[in-house]
């Protein structure tokens, strides 16, 4: 009491210098409850992720075509398609988990993929131990160009989780890989660096993806004329960005459109069914480039 008493006067003085005080401290609480849902959210998806790990950390077998018929296409159980019904098929689909993951991560991104028509889906394992993100671009690189042969399909999509996202970006922008991808869509990717786990700078592949680094140095210089449109998915609640913006693209040559997610943490972003609807938007747009002015989306995850 003698304490509420002495604090009194001093009630209307801090109304007058702080008068969304009330407000900012409800909406502490919101953040506060949104972040610890995601948290719990993340660990039971960390721990559903590390029964499957065991199943993703062999690579994927390379998958057969089915020939085409001579009057007509066929479809994924081999049926003859009449050709006035005859559609462009839409284009492979190449998936490239993150640090220390494997292609388990995506089974249910690749699932929802198939539902809707996308079925030359394909990932790429690269080993813990890589220790350059050049050297995974280069292997991504080679990949690509494998199913292109084995298709026959000119160009392909991308989706990259975390790092993934980056090895795939200097392969687009690096490695002349504009030419094979038509779109790349990334999920909470350190386009610009990340800060946080000081700690982890023993790993080399780790240092890349600081701020400042040469890596981050490249893909900050001039890219005029690439062709591959990129979608950049990020969570205002991903606990491995720091800062979060960093996984916004930022680049004045490149199409891009930015899709802030509302919701979940970073694990969630590649297993969501919110975000996989968002994925095959993007992957469904017919021409990339008429989007390029759309530089900015949100989504909600309840």
């Amino acid at each position: 009491m003698q304490v509420s008493r002495v604090l009194q006067p001093l009630f209307p003085l801090c109304q007058r210098l702080l008068p969304d005080l009330p407000s900012l401290t409800g909406r502490l609480a919101g953040l506060s409850t949104a972040l610890l849902k995601a948290t719990v959210l993340d660990l039971a998806i960390l721990a559903g992720h590390l029964l499957l790990y065991p199943s993703g950390i062999a690579q994927e077998r390379c998958r057969p075509v089915l020939p085409a018929a001579p009057n007509g296409e066929t479809d994924e159980n081999g049926t003859e398609c009449p050709a006035q019904l005859r559609t462009p098929a839409p284009l492979p689909v190449v998936l490239l988990h993150g640090f220390i993951d494997n292609r388990s991560v995506f089974v249910l991104l690749r699932r929802s993929l198939a539902q809707h028509g996308r079925h030359r889906v394909e990932s790429l394992n690269y080993s813990p131990l890589t220790c350059d993100i050049r050297t995974a671009a280069e292997l991504l690189g080679r990949h690509i160009e494998e199913i292109c042969a084995r298709t026959g399909s000119v160009r392909v999509d991308v989706v990259g989780h975390s790092l993934g996202g980056l090895i795939a970006r200097y392969y687009v922008q690096r490695l002349g890989g504009d030419v094979r991808v038509r779109t790349l869509v990334t999920l909470g990717t350190p386009h610009s660096g990340t800060r946080v786990a000081p700690l982890a700078n023993a790993h080399p592949i780790v240092r890349q993806m600081r701020p400042g680094s040469q890596v981050i140095e490249e893909l900050s210089r001039p890219a005029p004329g690439c062709r591959t449109h990129f979608v950049s998915f990020w969570s205002d609640l991903d606990h491995l960005m720091v800062p979060l913006e960093t996984a916004c693209i930022d680049h004045p040559d490149l199409s891009v459109q930015n899709v802030r997610v509302t919701g979940i943490g970073h694990l969630a972003l590649p297993v969501h069914p919110a975000v996989a609807t968002g994925i095959r938007e993007a992957l469904d747009t017919p021409e990339p480039s008429a989007a390029a002015d759309a530089h900015t989306g949100g989504l909600t995850v309840a």
